[in-house]
């Protein structure tokens, strides 16, 4: 096997590097839809009890007596902000897939352009 040129590794490098970045986009965003359900279930439960019913909330070790209404509030607030992380790193995945094709079609070239020079 020929030995590859440092530029031929160079790119190879670059390619695997943003593979591994559309991966940890990929993985944030699935955590993040994670917690957008989360929030969805308990929005659905809170929508099933009287305004009357005791609610409360964790923070640490404590669980802290709240209003429905103000933790409605709360989750809303919480899955918008989801939402919005949500959109953003999407869009940077789809950038960096768009780059990682290009990056590819790329490499495709460099080696057969080095395979052919023989």
């Amino acid at each position: 096997m020929d030995e590859l040129s440092p530029q031929v590794r160079h790119q190879i490098e670059q390619f695997q590097q943003t593979q591994q970045q559309a991966q940890a986009l990929a993985t944030q965003r699935v955590q993040l839809q994670s917690l957008i359900t989360e929030i969805e279930k308990a929005l659905e439960e809170l929508s099933k009890v009287s305004e009357e019913t005791p609610v409360y909330k964790t923070v640490g070790r404590l669980l802290i007596k709240k209003s429905r209404e103000e933790i409605l509030k709360e989750l809303q607030e919480e899955k918008e902000t989801l939402e919005l992380r949500v959109r953003v790193l999407s869009r940077q995945e789809e950038r960096v897939v768009e780059r990682l094709q290009e990056m590819r079609e790329k490499l495709q070239q460099m080696l057969k352009g080095s395979g052919s020079a023989k």
